[in-house]
């Protein structure tokens, strides 16, 4: 079962004092900087969380950024360098990191269907462009294209393990085991997991929503230090619902198996996981034992006081779907440093000088690492937390992931900080797996790779259905849906259309004017509102608005809908600024409450400040007074709520002078885009964008708290051209910032 079971629900080791911001934060005052250096170090409680802002350079992160940031997730940077492009606060708190890959989409199918996409771009604070995809987009932001691990960590080397002379001496006060159980003795009851540990680490709880139609041991005695312990390990298959159970064993405290069960599963077994469980179809055809029966019998058997022992135990408990108050996890009591979890089958030849879980075996024995727990858990009981951090299991553990690896002994932090470690392998290092769901027709390195539990389904729905079982269970998921790309002579008329559309909702018509007008003094005056790329004269035009064309008709619609993008919420667009205005801004900023970030834009040629800023604001309702005072008589600025998140505003800046319309030319659409998109009917892209934004959106929002979530539309390329893609960010229920950045 141990392959199965590496997951999320760590706790990892406080993050050293962060260290100075990236280069691009410029000339920000002192004492502002110095709230900001010092704010991770404050004592009140604190949630993983993002920078309010993005540091990249045009608002485009690199695949290997992204890497970058996947892997100081895992890790924390104890042992790699921080994330160069944007900031990730508390990563101890982190809880899971999962990634949904929108294979076929980029930046231009979520502009095209920005209306339908709406769950999706009001639930996530932070987008970013991405560069067009390499042909392995998923080894790019894993690392595994810069090498491939020789080697399979996971693999016990044969033999004993190296003896206690050769352990490099530490600090018994430091051990992890010490500075939670101290260094004395312990009785039974100090074992036990809290109930705040039990949530923290997804045990089946009574009263939590996912626990409904579990069934209760009825186990509610009085627990003491001489309460009976039954160790438990069970085995599982992948069904049409998830995972069920095959096989349960219960052994009693004397070693004796009290109770050894082969399960018929509910549902269609769709992988039997023989290579972990053991269980084939062979084996499992003639049982009519069902979950049921099982749990009638596990609850007859258990006294009132019984104390559950198991690796890992909260799988079993959700595959016995039940519940019980009392247990005790070994994957937990053996504390290791960075929340990381040693394998049952380390521990066993560690502790007890004992091999389990053979490789010249088919699968696990679920008796044998029943058995193996209890013992684990009565070596504890006996000898003590002073005992176990004597024997040095971290340096154990780590020589024996070397010597797999085909490498000489070396210090964990040196492994993961070469600039090529893979985020499989920083996963292996913590003892975890990467779970990968995807479509049978999709080809990648990563299923093939090691450390990797890869599922895969024949459509995108069986993929979100097993994503709703199988997230919860692993510390890092992908999950990849896959969408049939437009061709590309459709995708180059989308991009025209779009582009054509964003331009005419820039474009104002004024008048009328006369032909004696003074057209600097116009030009100046538009000015005064932001940048103005043209101007032509319109002598007809009695009014001010937008032109009404075929591609603007909705306009007002999108702007109202681009105000409450997530990016733009509390954002401010002011014009008019100097070169003043961020120090003046600064010396006053106790008028502006909630202020999170000045994002001042610079030229990219000359290099200077621009005339206009964005202010961002914790609240609406601080922007909106922010912005009453800023327009006020006292700073006489300009400005608006804004409507351009920064990533489409690099996009934007990019079109081509040709593609520009003169004013007033009727805009007619390409008639094959209204084609293409008539003939694709079911799977209409539009229809499609805005089921699957929800189905994803509602999948994000049933994630646990601390989830670091990530939504990439990778882009396309082909070899008529190609197209960049976007990404979404944010960590489920973050904490929000509350200290003024400045960015320029």
């Amino acid at each position: 079962m141990e392959p199965q079971r590496e997951r999320a629900g760590r706790h990892l080791k406080k993050g050293r004092k962060r260290r100075r911001g990236p280069n691009m934060l410029v000339g920000a005052a002192e004492a502002m900087r110095a709230r900001w250096e010092l704010e991770e170090s404050q004592p009140e409680a604190k949630k993983a969380r993002l920078s309010t802002i993005l540091f990249a350079e045009n608002c485009e992160v690199t695949h290997e950024q992204l890497c970058e940031l996947l892997k100081y997730a895992v890790l924390g940077n104890s042992n790699v360098s921080k994330p160069s492009w944007c900031q990730l606060f508390h990563q101890n708190q982190l809880n899971n990191v999962v990634v949904f890959v929108l294979q076929g989409m980029s930046q231009l199918h979520f502009y095209r269907f920005y209306m339908e996409f709406g769950v999706l771009r009001k639930a996530f604070t932070h987008k970013f462009r991405l560069p067009p995809p390499s042909s392995n987009f998923l080894a790019d932001i894993i690392g595994l294209q810069k090498k491939q691990t020789t080697g399979d960590l996971s693999k016990m080397v044969e033999g004993s393990l190296p003896s206690t002379s050769s352990k490099v001496s530490i600090s018994l006060q430091n051990a992890p085991i010490i500075q939670k159980y101290g260094s004395k003795k312990v009785g039974l009851t100090r074992c036990l997991l809290t109930k705040e540990e039990m949530k923290t680490f997804h045990f089946p709880l009574q009263g939590f929503p996912d626990c409904e139609n579990f069934v209760p041991t009825k186990c509610h005695g009085s627990i003491t230090d001489n309460s009976p312990l039954f160790g438990l390990d069970c085995e599982m298959c992948l069904t049409s619902k998830g995972r069920e159970l095959t096989r349960i064993s219960l052994v009693a405290e004397g070693g004796c198996c009290v109770m050894d069960e082969l399960v018929k599963p509910d549902n269609k077994v769709l992988d039997y996981l023989t290579s972990f469980s053991g269980i084939t179809k062979k084996i499992l055809n003639p049982v009519t034992t069902k979950l049921k029966d099982v749990q009638r019998q596990l609850k007859a058997l258990l006294p009132p006081d019984a104390v559950l022992v198991g690796h890992s135990l909260g799988l079993d408990l959700r595959a016995l779907k039940m519940i019980h108050p009392y247990v005790i996890d070994t994957s937990l009591l053996y504390v290791r440093e960075q929340g990381r979890r040693f394998k049952l089958k380390f521990l066993a030849k560690a502790i007890l000088g004992k091999d389990i879980q053979c490789p010249d075996r088919l699968g696990h024995d679920a008796t044998e690492d029943a058995r193996t727990t209890l013992e684990l858990a009565r070596y504890f009981l006996k000898y003590g937390p002073r005992k176990i951090a004597e024997l040095n299991l971290e340096a154990l553990a780590s020589h024996q992931e070397l010597l797999a690896a085909g490498q000489g002994p070396r210090n964990t932090a040196e492994v993961v900080q070469q600039s090529n470690t893979s985020v499989l392998e920083c996963l292996d290092l913590m003892g975890q797996k990467l779970l990968f769901l995807t479509r049978e027709a999709e080809t990648s390195e990563l299923s093939s790779s090691r450390n990797c539990q890869t599922i895969k389904c024949l459509t995108n729905k069986e993929v979100l259905e097993q994503a709703r079982v199988e997230i919860p269970l692993f510390p890092f998921s992908i999950v990849q849906f896959s969408f049939e790309p437009f061709s590309y002579k459709l995708t180059e008329e989308m991009n025209k259309r779009m582009r054509s559309k964003w331009t005419e909702m820039s474009t104002v018509y004024a008048g009328p004017f006369s032909k004696n007008c003074n057209l600097r003094a116009v030009k100046r005056l538009f000015k005064s509102f932001g940048p103005v790329r043209s101007m032509s004269l319109v002598l007809e035009t009695h009014q001010v608005q937008r032109p009404v064309t075929e591609l603007t008709l909705d306009s007002s619609t999108l702007v109202k809908e681009l105000e409450q993008d997530s990016e733009n919420r509390g954002t401010i667009y002011l014009s008019g600024v100097n070169q003043t205005f961020k120090e003046h801004l600064l010396q006053q900023s106790n008028i502006f409450l909630g202020l999170e970030a000045v994002i001042l834009p610079k030229d990219l040629k000359s290099g200077k400040q621009k005339k206009y800023c964005f202010l961002k604001f914790k609240t609406f309702g601080s922007a909106q007074r922010a912005l009453n005072i800023l327009k006020g008589k006292d700073w006489k600025l300009k400005g608006r709520h804004a409507l351009t998140p920064r990533h489409l505003h690099a996009w934007l800046r990019g079109i081509p002078p040709e593609s520009r319309r003169t004013p007033g030319v009727r805009v007619i659409p390409p008639p094959s885009e209204q084609q293409a998109l008539q003939v694709l009917k079911v799977d209409h892209p539009k229809i499609a964008a805005w089921r699957w934004g929800r189905k994803i959106g509602k999948l994000y929002h049933s994630l646990s708290p601390g989830t670091l979530c990530l939504i990439l539309l990778p882009g396309t390329k082909s070899t008529h051209g190609s197209f960049s893609g976007l990404g979404l960010m944010g960590i489920k229920d973050e904490e929000e910032s509350t200290t003024p950045k400045i960015c320029s």
